[in-house]
């Protein structure tokens, strides 16, 4: 399961890639901000069991506000424009495609998340291989073209009722006992490690860049 800090690093960059001449440090504040959003549905799971995961993480949260902000930046009094000009309409923009490659799709390509949450309460997680193998052609496990195995048919979709991912805030269902350990992942992988160095090695070079011109 990435953690806030490998989301937030994907959120850097695309900061990094989508800011372009409205880079500074107030604006990618914004965007890495708007990254980690999803993960404060952590702290609804302590009232609504499944909520992480599921509450902000699904594509409906993103879509609303994406529906919120297109039907104020086309209107001629915007009031994201009027306020902040042109770079805030892309400032918000670009966090909320921060949000949802950084914050949401991380997630959904790991340990899965609710998609359609609350529509539809059912986790999908999109995972498989894809590689060119002399004997067998192109061979990908993404996407199942063959129909499920009988037994695999009766096997019930992950939901709210059955899932649920330990944070710090809320390590185990139910009620914790006192001495339940809370862990906070932080850095679980190399190739995490690697994506925060570049990251930050990135944003790092983009506000020197910004700063110097």
């Amino acid at each position: 399961m990435p953690s806030t800090l490998v989301h937030v690093a994907i959120g850097g960059l695309v900061g990094a890639a989508l800011l372009t001449t409205d880079f500074d440090a107030r604006a990618v504040a914004v965007v890495l901000a708007a990254t980690a959003v999803p993960d404060l549905d952590a702290f609804a799971g302590i009232v609504l069991p499944g909520a992480h995961r599921s509450l902000l993480h699904g594509f409906l949260f993103p879509a609303v506000v994406g529906l919120l902000l297109w039907v104020d930046t086309v209107r001629p009094a915007s009031m994201l424009r009027g306020r902040f000009g042109d770079r805030g309409v892309r400032v918000a923009w670009v966090s909320l495609a921060a949000m949802v490659f950084g914050g949401i799709l991380p997630d959904l390509f790991t340990n899965g998340v609710n998609v359609f949450y609350p529509v539809v309460d059912a986790f999908y997680t999109v995972d498989g291989r894809l590689l060119l193998s002399d004997q067998r052609g192109l061979v990908q496990t993404f996407v199942e073209l063959q129909p499920p195995e009988p037994s695999r048919q009766s096997t019930p979709q992950p939901s709210t009722k059955t899932v649920h991912y330990s944070t710090p805030v809320d390590p185990s269902p139910g009620k914790e006992p006192k001495d339940v350990e809370r862990i906070a992942p932080v850095i679980q992988a190399g190739w995490e490690l690697m994506l925060v160095l570049v990251s930050t090695a990135v944003v790092s070079f983009r506000l020197w860049d910004a700063r110097r011109r």
